[in-house]
């Protein structure tokens, strides 16, 4: 039987992977696949710069439409990033009848409701294993070996840039603005690190999760989104001395109101099992009704541990060019015509518990305004700390626990506590979650 022949837009890293692993591995590949996989044509934009792999027998072009339009590729491997021009090349590809792969997160993120209804239509495959946590075959964790399943709720550690910069706080009690160049210096954060430190990559993630555990709409604009770049390490010492640790987490959840859909800094108990994956790893635990809690860790980003699920789902389709596109797994997880529309919740809607540390005047009596406001608003508090003020300073550090609570009552309360005049500044809140099956 004739190989496959398929076509890379771009040749960057993962591009330069994807090449690595499907000319080592072709041996293996073709076995499982039950046909060869060959790299016909590829795009890049500098078609002279001295690469680490082989591109020979490979028809190279500075023209994406060039690997697009030609009429001998069955699946186009789309990794150039972005969500413009790769919008228009993978709907071109969907429209000739090409099957797509693609690693691109936020492309699947904002424009992945259109693309697959455009899939569909022409009983074409969107394959996007590696747009969701690296090497890590997440998605089709959830899509199918949890198919059984009513998914009740998940939490991901799905930035790895964020994850180093939180485990080198805390084991080495450096600032934020510190380790941030550390990591832009050994290349795991960009110039503008923007989208890695504050969310927006791990909201696009979360967005693609949450889609195929609970079968709704792609909705990345509905997602809350906080960064890391206010946690301070005194925030990550004491969360150590409550026996928490701090990661930066996507988390989903379905309840009799809607769904849950947030990014932000969360402590977590230090004896979970998530709490304990450092550096630039990825990790994302999933609670299903049947098989309880499951835990997937990995490489989140690299070359190879992305071109892993690149190859993956090359593989995938091309055992499924002769199936029939009717009884194929649909792109996010449940049939096209049975997505929900349950709703997303607003932030102030959701239940959680909380840190809170403020700075407070060292005399009598505060404390007592401060649990009258909590209270008030039916906010209890699990654990209280105080820390002795700084020689010539009036104000003495102040970090609470609190048990769970609905966010718009501790937005309330934060505000009341402020207009204290014994409160000096803001009140520091991050958000904390037991992830113990509740």
């Amino acid at each position: 039987m004739e190989p496959v022949k398929i076509g890379l837009l771009g040749l960057g890293t993962v591009g330069g992977g994807t090449v690595g692993v499907l000319r080592r591995n072709a041996g293996e590949i073709t076995r499982r696949a039950g046909r060869g996989i060959e790299i016909a044509r590829a795009a890049a934009r500098d078609l002279n710069r001295p690469r680490p792999f082989d591109t020979s027998g490979i028809a190279l072009t500075t023209d994406p439409n060039e690997v697009v339009d030609d009429p001998e590729l069955a699946i186009i491997v789309e990794l150039i990033g972005g969500d413009t021009l790769a919008r228009d090349l993978v709907l071109r590809a969907i429209e000739q009848g090409k099957h797509v792969v693609t690693a691109n997160k936020a492309l699947i993120a904002k424009h992945g409701n259109e693309i697959f209804a455009a899939a569909s239509e022409r009983g074409v495959m969107v394959a996007f294993e590696a747009a969701v946590a690296g090497g890590i075959p997440i998605i089709k964790a959830i899509r199918e070996g949890l198919a059984a399943n009513h998914i009740e709720w998940l939490a991901g550690i799905i930035n790895g840039t964020g994850n180093f910069i939180l485990t080198e706080m805390r084991d080495k009690g450096r600032d934020f603005a510190d380790v941030l160049k550390e990591a832009q210096a050994l290349g795991y954060a960009e110039a503008d690190p923007t989208f890695d430190v504050e969310g927006i990559d791990a909201a696009h993630k979360l967005t693609i999760l949450a889609s195929i555990a609970f079968g709704i709409p792609l909705q990345f604009d509905a997602v809350y989104t906080e960064g890391i770049s206010r946690i301070t390490r005194e925030d990550v010492a004491y969360a150590e001395e409550l026996g928490y640790r701090i990661k930066h987490l996507g988390i989903t959840r379905r309840n009799s109101h809607g769904i849950e859909l947030r990014v932000h800094p969360t402590l977590i108990p230090e004896r979970r099992l998530i709490a304990n994956v450092d550096g630039v790893m990825n990790a994302v635990l999933v609670k299903g009704d049947a098989v309880g809690p499951t835990l997937y860790y990995g490489a989140g980003a690299g070359a190879e541990p992305t071109a892993s699920a690149v190859v993956a789902d090359i593989v995938d389709v091309v055992r499924t060019l002769t199936a029939d596109p009717e009884n194929r797994v649909p792109h996010l997880a449940f049939q096209p015509d049975a997505l929900s529309d349950q709703p997303v919740l607003d932030m102030a809607q959701v239940e959680t518990a909380y840190y809170l540390r403020m700075q407070a005047q060292d005399r009598p009596g505060v404390l007592a305004e401060v649990t009258r406001i909590l209270g008030d608003h039916g906010i209890s508090i699990e654990a209280i700390i105080q820390k002795e003020p700084l020689p010539g300073t009036p104000h003495a550090t102040v970090i609470m626990l609190t048990h769970r609570v609905v966010e718009g009552n501790m937005n309330d309360a934060i505000a009341g506590i402020e207009a204290l005049p014994v409160i000096e500044g803001s009140v520091t809140r991050i958000r904390v979650e037991t992830l113990d099956g509740q």
